[in-house]
């Protein structure tokens, strides 16, 4: 069973874990290879983390993704600026591949869809991948999303150029196929 909530303190060394302990993590393969390839900043020390996370730990636009009781992923929000135009890009990460292949993922994109939808006035939701990970690719689409923009071999991978691919919904569209999302 899938599950969206709120991060605690305790999901937050799991966190780090999956994001900074383990640098070879297969997740990163997939969620945007290029940029984790590109930092070369040292990561974050548990400590400090757990001070950055602390602070926004209540946050309603970071949620956890639990998979049979146990924390596998995080979804995320943010407003594109400005913000009075309506407009949130959408993240997901499932971190273990057992979960993959499973409707997981497109679960988890669904629930955060319908929730952003009901929790803030967002008139536009996207969320931006590149054309090696059609999972991400067709788990949008099979939400409702629609592809909205593509620009051309705009990464480099692994000696291959990928398109970068971004997907749209408006509330409109989501409001015509689910009312579940109309204000409380």
């Amino acid at each position: 069973m899938m599950r969206l909530r709120p991060r605690t303190v305790t999901d937050l060394s799991e966190l780090w874990r999956w994001v900074y302990d383990l640098p070879d993590a297969e997740w990163k393969r997939w969620d945007a290879p290029y940029l984790h390839e590109a930092r070369a900043i040292p990561p974050l020390t548990l400590a400090r983390y757990l001070t950055q996370a602390m602070s926004d730990l209540s946050s309603p636009h970071q949620q956890i993704i639990e998979i049979d009781g146990a924390m596998s992923g995080i979804v995320t929000r943010r407003w594109d600026p400005p913000e009075v135009g309506g407009w949130l890009e959408l993240g997901i990460v499932i971190f273990d591949p057992v979960h993959w292949g499973g409707g997981y993922g497109t679960t988890a994109l669904r629930e955060w869809t319908r929730r952003s939808l009901q929790e803030t006035p967002a008139h536009l939701l996207t969320l931006t991948t590149w054309s090696g990970n059609q999972r991400m690719v067709r788990a949008a689409e099979r939400v409702g999303y629609r592809e909205c923009g593509r620009v051309p071999e705009a990464r480099l991978w692994e000696g291959q150029r990928y398109d970068s691919v971004q997907l749209a919904l408006l509330r409109r569209e989501w409001m015509e196929r689910d009312n579940s999302a109309a204000p409380g």
